[in-house]
């Protein structure tokens, strides 16, 4: 009985890894457009992305550990880490008002090492949540995608090492 319940699930989970990411097109603070996922050389891109004001928050919280590991390599297996980290806040709904002042605080206010990592977008909210679940819009996701954008990870909400170790591991196999 068991094993009828938990092998779809598995077979579900294994299914949903290997979804390819939509296409999302955004923008830099200094106003270079970004289409994610990128045609890139390194082996992965995290992408860490929040569609409400109650999610902004959380989404900072990964900014400086990300950081700090993935593209400052700071750690013990930094250096063999291969990938793009980006983190987008999606503007929807009334917020869109707020994308530019939000971009030109951030332009003031952002530390200079982070400002490339982070892409602001307008991108339709529906056709995400559809497409990737993401069903709280007061949390952040995070996806880690394989160069040709598969999705091989997936994590949300706040930071704790314990997600941070996972993804990780992700990028150590």
């Amino acid at each position: 009985m068991r094993l009828s319940f938990v092998l779809p699930l598995l077979i579900a989970h294994a299914s949903f890894a290997q979804q390819v990411f939509p296409t999302l097109l955004g923008e830099t603070a200094d106003g270079m457009n970004v289409q994610l996922p990128l045609s890139s050389p390194k082996e992965y891109t995290i992408l860490g992305l929040g569609y409400s004001q109650k999610a902004q928050p959380a989404l900072e919280e990964w900014f400086e550990p990300a950081y700090l590991r993935f593209v400052a390599k700071h750690g013990l297996f930094a250096g063999a880490y291969d990938c793009d980290v980006f983190f987008m806040p999606l503007f929807t709904g009334l917020n869109k008002a707020a994308y530019e002042p939000s971009m030109k605080k951030f332009r003031k206010s952002a530390s200079p090492e982070i400002v490339d990592h982070v892409v602001f977008s307008k991108a339709d909210p529906e056709t995400l949540k559809t497409a990737l679940d993401l069903a709280d819009k007061n949390i952040p996701y995070f996806f880690i995608l394989d160069r040709s954008g598969r999705i091989v990870h997936r994590t949300q909400g706040s930071f704790t090492e314990e997600k941070m170790e996972a993804i990780e591991e992700v990028l150590l196999r």
